[in-house]
């Protein structure tokens, strides 16, 4: 199987019919259909028939066709990542991060390391903790920021911020006047939960173990989510007071006593080899956090910067 049958064979699946395809490529209708019968000859497949003189995909042909594209997908990064090393040389970072910490301190590094470092090119990929962990051991990553570590971590960790959790209220709330909330006080209240498997979640469950009568109807993984379901009547949570400020239009804000920690971690692949720009990167995204937990009222910044 070679590289020009499979070309071949996107322009006919594209086109549909050979001469289209012969056009398309530059070459001769003949030459496209040889590659075609080579192509079926090597992998055993029959890839098209002919009915009235049209040209019809094989249902093997289909099958076959999203195989190619699912293979072309990685193709085509491999052309983005040249093209970016042609415009940038070794200027690029990706970084990986939970939504947390991607919706409040770092657009404000990127403000930051973009003015200093103009032709840098980040990328920027978003999701849980165990998949930004999983980018950062693969290397697919070079960076990763994250609001809990978890299990089996392939990666170096190191804290740049300790929150005190704050708790979150709809306006209005009976608790709204108070000075802190306590796990009594949501004795008989909806509480809205990180979702199960969260280390946060662990956290402030363990809170709770005295004096648990929340009344446990929802839970989701993302504490933007949490302020969003407050703000909308649908019950109470403890989150990021950060995510929290967010929402400061939306909910009401008040410390939450025992103090629960939220630690965002920067996590770095093991025996990883130097990396200015990560560096330079990690170097701008301390000095951010320090500044947004130093503009926090001192209740909600709790235990402060760790790194």
């Amino acid at each position: 199987m070679k590289f020009k049958e499979i070309h071949a064979f996107q322009a006919v699946m594209r086109s549909g019919s050979m001469t289209a395809a012969a056009t398309e490529l530059y070459t001769s209708q003949p030459n496209v259909s040889r590659l075609i019968a080579q192509l079926e000859y090597s992998t055993g497949l029959t890839l098209f028939t002919r009915t009235a003189g049209r040209l019809h995909p094989t249902e093997e042909g289909l099958a076959f066709v999203r195989e190619v594209e699912r293979a072309f997908v990685g193709l085509d990064a491999l052309k983005d990542a040249a093209r970016n090393i042609r415009q940038f040389g070794k200027g690029r970072l990706r970084i990986a991060t939970v939504p947390s910490l991607a919706m409040t301190v770092l657009p404000l590094v990127l403000q930051r390391f973009h003015a200093e470092y103009p032709d840098v090119n980040v990328a920027m990929e978003t999701g849980s903790t165990q998949l930004v962990a999983d980018h950062v051991g693969s290397r697919y990553c070079d960076l990763g920021l994250v609001s809990f570590l978890p299990p089996a971590a392939v990666t170096e960790a190191q804290p740049v911020a300790e929150l005190s959790g704050c708790c979150v209220l709809p306006p209005g709330h009976r608790l709204a006047e108070r000075d802190a909330i306590t796990p009594a006080d949501l004795a008989g209240e909806t509480f809205i939960s990180m979702s199960h498997g969260d280390g946060l979640r662990a956290a402030v469950d363990a809170a709770f173990a005295s004096d648990d009568r929340r009344v446990m109807h929802f839970e989701t993984p993302y504490g933007a989510t949490i302020c969003k379901m407050v703000g909308l009547g649908l019950g109470v949570g403890i989150v990021n007071p950060l995510v929290a400020r967010m929402h400061a239009a939306e909910v009401v804000i008040r410390p939450f006593r025992p103090q629960i920690p939220f630690v965002s971690y920067l996590l770095l692949a093991r025996n990883r080899p130097a990396n200015v720009l990560v560096d330079r990167f990690t170097a701008r995204m301390i000095e951010v956090i320090a500044t947004e937990t130093a503009s926090l009222p001192p209740e909600l910044s709790g235990f402060g910067m760790t790194a």
